[in-house]
Parts: structure tokens; sequence; C-alpha cells
């Protein structure tokens, strides 16, 4: 499992550091790339810019993605990673505070994998985590590369 690569797209400082802590508190050891922005995220999948150096025949086991990002909203990211032949099988898991409707429909609309709902207290979400990991590092079965 430790292995396989987390792409977590979060702009908010503590929400990185919360999800940093419940990866660690449930014993996930993968490595974990943080980009804070999607135009950073899009950059990093598809080796431009900072990444230009970056094997992208590596590509990540999930991706982790919140919506409301700087440069570049989750939205677009999910729409560039489902218009390229070379990403669009990836797993994305929308990780959001966003309890609008509209993007819970729109997420799907494009492809997203699932779409989890932040909990605000730290047991609720280390749990979400947990399943999380479970479910896309270990049982499920991606797509021949």
């Amino acid at each position: 499992m430790a292995d396989k690569t987390i792409l977590l797209v979060e702009d908010n400082p503590d929400d990185v550091e919360l999800t940093l802590r419940a990866l660690k508190k449930n014993n996930i050891t993968n490595k974990i790339t943080v980009v804070r922005d999607g135009a950073e995220a899009v950059d990093y999948l598809f080796g431009k810019g900072k990444y230009a150096d970056r094997d992208t025949t590596i590509a990540p086991a999930v991706i982790l993605l919140d919506l409301k990002l700087p440069n570049m909203d989750g939205m677009e990211v999910l729409k560039c990673i489902r218009s390229d032949e070379r990403t669009k099988l990836l797993p994305v898991v929308i990780l959001t505070s966003s309890k609008e409707e509209q993007d819970l429909i729109k997420g799907y609309k494009l492809g997203a994998n699932s779409y989890i709902r932040k909990p605000v207290d730290f047991n609720q979400f280390s749990e979400a985590v947990q399943h999380l990991g479970l479910y896309w590092l270990i049982l499920n079965e991606p797509p021949p590369t």
C-alpha cells in the first residue's frame, strides 16, 4: 500500500494538516503529495511548470480534491482530468466542506468517483479518512495502465 501516492489538492493549511494527521493516525503511510491550488494540480498531473521533470507515467492512486481552490477551482481540475486520456480513469474523490447540492450533482456529472463532505469533528474526519484509505488504496482494483 505504501507505494501508492495520494495527491491532496487543498489550499487551506489547516485542512492539509488535519488530513495529514488523520492519514497518519490511521497508519496510512503512502507518499502524499500536496498541491495548493487547481493550476498546480494540473501541472503536477501533466508534468508541467515546476513538475516538468516528474515521471507522469507514475500516477497517483487517488486524488483528494477540494472544490474551493485559487487559480482554478476543483470542478475545472476535474474537467481537465476527465478530458485527457492519460488521466481520465484516475480515481478522484471530492473532499470538500461545500454543502451545496449543485456541487454534489456537478461533481458526479463531471466524473467524480466519490463525494465526501469534510466532517467538522476530527474523530469523524479521521474515520472517513480511514475508510477512504481502506477502499481506494487496498480494496479498489484500478484499471490497468
